[in-house]
């Protein structure tokens, strides 16, 4: 194992561990020896946030262990997060609104990719869960938000987002969407008419920024 991999492992376990202490010192010992802090971010701590996600779901772990393992990711990304490189125009990458759809109340997906849009620089409007259907669309003329993100994790609640993007679309044709969860699939997003499909957080994170610039070179 190479002294870089050596260190992400440290990162992402501290996560895992809910070891602020081990976080801090892996994060110091990421900048010391040179590694980006972008790579230390999303292969370390995010990767460990990820899988306590997953650990979640299954119920592996609950809301108590979720909270431990937010606080030692965020002691890290205090650290890391000042280093990261300066790439180009600094303006902020863009205005995303994201919520888990009506009926729906699984928001730990939802809140790994809300840390990523953060960290990577976008402003995130975050509508929580259980959310109206017309609030997104709401937002969206509010903010004039360039992405939309919605979120389900039940087949019983994804239904609604066809209506969803058919609203936004005829509102804002140029507003990119993209949907993610348990049930949904790249073929069942092409279906509802989103623009993409977040297979996990950093497909998503991705995705979100091609969107975006996609729409400021028209």
């Amino acid at each position: 194992m190479s002294k870089e991999q050596e260190i992400l492992t440290k990162l992402r376990d501290g996560v895992l561990e809910y070891d602020n202490d081990k976080v801090i010192a892996a994060a110091n010992e990421a900048l010391a020896e040179g590694i980006d802090a972008e790579t230390a971010i999303f292969d370390g701590l995010v990767a460990g946030i990820e899988e306590i996600g997953r650990l979640y779901e299954i119920e592996e772990i609950f809301v108590p262990e979720m909270l431990l393992a937010a606080d030692a990711m965020y002691a890290g990304l205090d650290i890391l997060k000042p280093h990261m490189k300066q790439k180009g125009d600094q303006r902020v990458k863009g205005q995303v609104i994201m919520g888990v759809v009506q009926g729906d109340v699984h928001d730990i997906g939802k809140n790994i990719v809300k840390m990523m849009f953060d960290v990577a620089g976008f402003e995130v409007h975050d509508l929580g869960r259980d959310v109206p259907l017309d609030k997104f669309v709401e937002e969206q003329l509010k903010t004039e938000s360039e992405l939309v993100c919605l979120s389900a994790m039940m087949t019983t609640t994804m239904v609604g987002m066809p209506e969803i993007i058919k609203k936004i679309k005829e509102k804002n044709p140029n507003c990119k969407i993209m949907v993610g969860g348990a049930p949904l699939s790249e073929d069942v997003a092409s279906r509802f008419g989103a623009d993409g499909y977040a297979k996990d957080a950093n497909n998503a994170l991705k995705d979100a920024i091609n969107m975006v610039s996609s729409l400021r070179n028209l």
